[in-house]
């Protein structure tokens, strides 16, 4: 049985909670708090995996696995280098006269 709070359920909709490993699916549930936990959520995911790890894994996966806003509002959390990538800019028009 997983200690994850019944509260993070709707976020884990594809999973049985009670077959989710604390360990072994660490990546899955620090993701999934991260984007969706509240305050209480945060400080329990923050209890049972060390700051380093959550820092790691915001360094090593929040580009990919956490959308804007919320990978800016963590790497400023965690004191990690915040990476704004540029705005795309639309091409312009070039014509000959």
């Amino acid at each position: 049985m997983s200690n994850i709070p019944s509260s993070l359920t709707p976020f884990f909709q594809e999973y049985c909670l009670d077959d989710l490993n604390i360990r072994d699916s660490a990546w899955t549930i620090i993701q999934r708090t991260l984007r969706y936990g509240n305050r209480v959520e945060l400080n329990w995911l923050f209890s049972v995996y060390p700051r380093q790890e959550i820092k790691d894994w915001v360094q090593d996966w929040g580009k990919q696995a956490l959308p804007e806003p919320y990978l800016t509002f963590w790497q400023l959390v965690l004191d990690l280098p915040v990476l704004i990538s540029p705005k795309p800019v639309a091409p312009f028009l070039i014509t000959r006269q």
